[in-house]
């Protein structure tokens, strides 16, 4: 038998009908011979290389048989904004527990886990944040990652399932607002993490921040060195699109204030 020309034989894609899902079908093929695709949402027809399966995170049974013949995960399943904690609860606790279960059983090699900038949004954005320094979520979303996170320490230290927790901070074509001109993130550089989380030898229990390569800092990321990710992108071509102005931030501005930014007037205290 001629040996696979791909470093993985199936990898799972958990939330594959969600922004970036769509975003990284295509472009994470190259890694493996078979991308199965999971999502409660409609994600179509299976593409050559390919599978499809429906599946609700919050069912222990299904992610079980989800789970089967899969080499590596990346988990961006479950709701991806603030909402109310009985819906983050089953999406995003109870289905990420589900998750690495599944994992655990079935002899995962490893998870890299979407988890979001939102687990630090009650710091400063005069601070500069490493994985080292106390969560500090600025909401119930926020809340959700934190515990993935943990979730994911305690499977690698009971069980020695490597993770790498990605703080993702604004996946988008471009800044839209003055806040992501500090955590913008490149689509290009989003998947080079993504490369180099799944490749690189070693990884143990990693906690990077997702983020391009932009002039203003809110993270550092020297921690998570040895996965050899070097951001290539940067916000620094959309600067004309928001000049700086002497009133910003505003004093009495909580979204610019913290590094959560408009999150923090989604949590219930604020509503």
């Amino acid at each position: 038998m001629t040996p696979s020309a791909k470093p993985f034989k199936r990898i799972l894609l958990t939330g594959a009908a969600g922004g970036l899902g769509r975003i990284l079908r295509e472009r994470i093929k190259p890694w493996a011979e078979i991308v199965r695709l999971s999502d409660i949402g409609d994600m179509g027809e299976a593409r050559e290389g390919e599978e499809i399966v429906q599946c609700d995170l919050a069912d222990k049974a299904a992610v079980l048989a989800l789970m089967e013949g899969v080499d590596a995960v990346l988990h961006f399943g479950g709701i991806s904004t603030e909402n109310n904690f009985e819906a983050i609860m089953q999406a995003n606790i109870l289905g990420t527990y589900n998750l690495y279960e599944a994992v655990h059983k079935c002899h995962v090699k490893r998870v890299i886990f979407a988890s979001s900038n939102h687990t630090m949004g009650y710091y400063r954005t005069t601070d500069l944040v490493d994985a080292d320094m106390p969560a500090r979520p600025d909401g119930m979303y926020g809340v959700s990652k934190c515990f993935g996170e943990d979730l994911s320490r305690y499977f690698y230290d009971r069980f020695g399932i490597e993770t790498v927790c990605i703080r993702i901070g604004s996946a988008f074509p471009e800044p839209i607002n003055k806040r992501m001109m500090v955590t913008y993130f490149s689509y290009d550089d989003l998947v080079e993490q993504l490369r180099c989380s799944l490749f690189a030898p070693r990884v143990g229990h990693t906690i990077a921040f997702g983020v391009s390569n932009n002039p203003a800092k809110w993270w550092d990321d020297r921690k998570a060195g040895h996965l050899g990710f070097q951001a290539k992108d940067s916000s620094t071509k959309f600067a004309d699109k928001f000049p700086d102005s002497a009133d910003y931030p505003p004093a009495d501005d909580v979204t610019t204030i913290f590094q959560g930014g408009g999150f923090l007037l989604t949590t219930p205290q604020y509503k």
